[in-house]
């Protein structure tokens, strides 16, 4: 059994991570392939070909090694994370030149099909990617726009499509240790129960003390699903994760704080940090209605409870402020879809209904001091939200010069808030009026030549109003804030060597909504989003791989109350991000690989008077391929070095309280890592 000695100062790996860690090493079934069980969404793949679509696959998830999600998304062309450094906090995804993704509802997420996002936490839309083991995962899609028909309100910039491994044989581990007393144990299993029945299991143990004074964290995740057959065509399934995550935070730095001391820590900021407990539990029953026609039903519930404390100027001083979110879903889908033959050409289809209940009580107060409160709750609420939703696509290979897809969505929302207690505040709460929106999605492929596909999509995304002013009654007429998007695709094989891909799109929201006075809102505004996105992977030879990721964008504000802000570019949002990533495999056992990363200068506020600077950070590495005589099974050795040049840069740079914030980014990095199966 896998050892789990407790590190000074620190709480015992958690006995169900060791468990399955134990489990992965020990396990030696082995038996023919169970049938997977498909999950909401899977049917679209065929899709894909007419939107841009970066996917990852399980192999390219592994090779990243990384301890989370989001590190992945640096090798999606045009993605990029501004990472606050707010231990447990989640933080905010750049895509299609819209900078709220994940600490906001600007980008949608969902997990084996179900919604990551959170209506009513920190901000709407708000997800954590942590509650996902990254050696689980069999595909990440990046749906580029708001393409999809899967998501509604938060389908905006785009869609992150997490699928974990629901089929097949397997027993990974990845081990990983480094700077600053970091370590991260990762295991996943895939087992034969009996003819029948399968069980597929992920853990996770990740910690760290911090490169900062008080910001070390720890979290622990564990996934389980059991599948069976139960005749012919007849399979369910039953999953349930859990998760749980602390984390202590140095806050942000003042500007020259920064200059003086990169890794500091200002002596105002006492007792910030963070609280998350999560668990869900899923049921899907798949039925094969024929040969060509598949039936999904799915139902599933989580609670959430997630506190967080952040200390920010405000009013010439600096004060902290608690934040508690207790959060209940309880969710329900049916899914009918298959393939077919129109005109003697293939088809593929989907259907789909589901509902969503979501209740959150939100307490928030301010003046703490180190976590104690001085003063009653500025709010004590109980929001409610529900959504019942229609969706359809098909997507039709009618001749190799045109592969149209269709789709269709529509969304219905009611809702309600409620005072839990005494509040301070002044943020509107009554009953939400019910708010519609169908949203297109139409597109095609073009395969003009062996080597060339190109693609054209025109969609349409939006978003309700956000936090509390949906549950104004001077908000009951408004519409939703629309965007809509065209886009232009290009795949280029040109040689055995050479693959490019390449996007231009343009959006345009229309209907954004602004306040008026308290309580009273209207629609009112406009942004212009432009911009270009590029892939290329070239093998120059068997033994070198160069890749390059490389996205431009430009967001503009184009109608809005505020003369001044016309033509200026929206925050956060940087003008370009460039990847560059080679591989050398020296030999048989050993590789070199190395990556460059580019993030062009961006606007740091509104107003555009401040813009944060460009910065370039590299990392390089080696690794080992282990000898077959140690037992293991695609056995590596890694030592990676990241922020090579030990560069200083701002990782995020915001002006709060009239002051300019930095969260300083990672200084060098040294990591070593293991992978194995067996």
């Amino acid at each position: 059994m896998i050892p789990c000695p407790p590190r000074p100062g620190t709480r015992q790996l958690p006995p169900l991570l060791c468990a399955t860690l134990a489990l992965c090493l020990g396990a030696a079934a082995r038996a023919d392939e169970l049938p997977a069980v498909t999950v909401k969404g899977q049917a679209l793949e065929a899709s894909r070909a007419a939107y841009s679509v970066p996917t990852l696959g399980r192999e390219d998830i592994q090779a990243a090694a990384v301890s989370e999600v989001e590190a992945l998304w640096r090798n999606v062309p045009g993605m990029h994370v501004n990472h606050y450094q707010l231990g447990g906090v989640a933080n905010s995804v750049v895509l299609r030149g819209f900078s709220g993704g994940g600490h906001g509802g600007d980008v949608a997420a969902t997990l084996d099909g179900i919604s990551l996002n959170e209506a009513m936490s920190h901000a709407d839309g708000y997800f954590d990617l942590n509650v996902v083991v990254p050696l689980e995962l069999e595909e990440v899609a990046v749906h580029q726009g708001p393409v999809s028909v899967l998501q509604g309100n938060f389908n905006r910039a785009g869609l992150i499509e997490l699928r974990t491994r629901r089929s097949g044989e397997y027993r990974d581990v990845a081990l990983q240790a480094g700077s600053h007393g970091s370590l991260d144990a990762q295991a996943a299993l895939g087992l034969r129960l009996d003819a029948d029945s399968g069980l597929f299991l992920a853990a996770q143990h990740a910690r760290s003390d911090g490169a900062r004074p008080d910001s070390g964290h720890e979290r622990s995740t564990l996934s389980a699903r059991w599948q069976r057959q139960l005749g012919s065509g007849l399979r369910i399934a039953l999953s349930g994760r859990m998760h749980a995550a602390e984390a202590d935070s140095p806050g942000y730095l003042g500007f020259a704080q920064w200059q003086a001391a990169p890794q500091g820590k200002d002596a105002r900021v006492q007792g910030d940090g963070s609280d998350k407990h999560f668990k869900t539990l899923r049921l899907d029953v798949n039925h094969d209605l024929g040969s060509d026609t598949r039936l999904l039903a799915y139902a599933y519930g989580t609670q959430q409870d997630f506190v967080r404390w952040f200390t920010r100027p405000r009013g010439g001083s600096w004060a902290q402020r608690e934040e508690r979110y207790e959060r209940s879903v309880a969710g329900a889908g049916l899914n009918l879809g298959g393939d077919a033959q129109w005109a003697g050409r293939p088809a593929q289809w989907t259907l789909g209904l589901e509902a969503l209940r979501e209740s959150t009580d939100y307490g928030y107060w301010d003046d703490l001091r180190n976590r104690a409160r001085s003063a009653g709750a500025i709010s004590d609420r109980e929001a409610t939200l529900n959504n019942a939703a229609a969706f359809g696509q098909l997507a039709w290979q009618l001749h190799p010069l045109f592969a149209p897809s269709v789709g269709l969505r529509h969304d219905r929302f009611t809702g309600d808030c409620q005072r839990l207690g005494a509040e301070t505040g002044t943020d509107p709460c009554t009953r939400m009026q019910r708010v519609s929106h169908t949203s297109p999605k139409l597109g095609f492929s073009s395969r003009v030549h062996e080597w060339v596909t190109l693609r054209a999509s025109w969609s349409e995304g939006f978003a309700l109003p956000g936090n509390f002013a949906k549950y104004a009654l001077g908000a009951a007429q408004l519409d939703p804030n629309i965007f809509r998007q065209t886009e232009l695709g290009l795949q280029w094989r040109a040689s055995s060597r050479l693959w490019l891909d390449l996007a231009l799109y343009r959006m345009r929201s229309s209907q954004e909504i602004r306040n008026l006075a308290p309580g009273v809102y209207e629609n009112f505004g406009q942004t212009s989003r432009k911009g270009a996105e590029l892939q290329a992977l070239w093998t120059p030879s068997g033994a070198v791989e160069l890749r390059w990721n490389y996205g431009r964008a430009q967001s503009r504000v184009a109608r809005n109350a505020n003369a001044a802000l016309l033509g200026r570019q929206v925050a956060a949002v940087p003008r370009y991000t460039s990847m560059l990533q080679a591989r050398w495999q020296m030999d048989a056992d050993w590789a070199l690989q190395g990556a460059l990363r580019h993030v062009g200068r961006m606007a740091v506020d509104a107003a555009n008077n401040t813009w944060s600077q460009a910065y370039h950070v590299a990392d390089l590495g080696v690794q080992y391929r282990l000898p077959a005589s140690t037992g293991l099974q695609n056995g590596t050795l890694s030592l990676m070095v990241r922020n090579l040049t030990d560069k200083t840069h701002a990782s995020n740079l915001s002006v709060i309280g009239g002051e300019l914030l930095v969260a300083p980014g990672a200084p060098r990095t040294v990591l070593l890592g293991l992978n194995f199966s067996l």
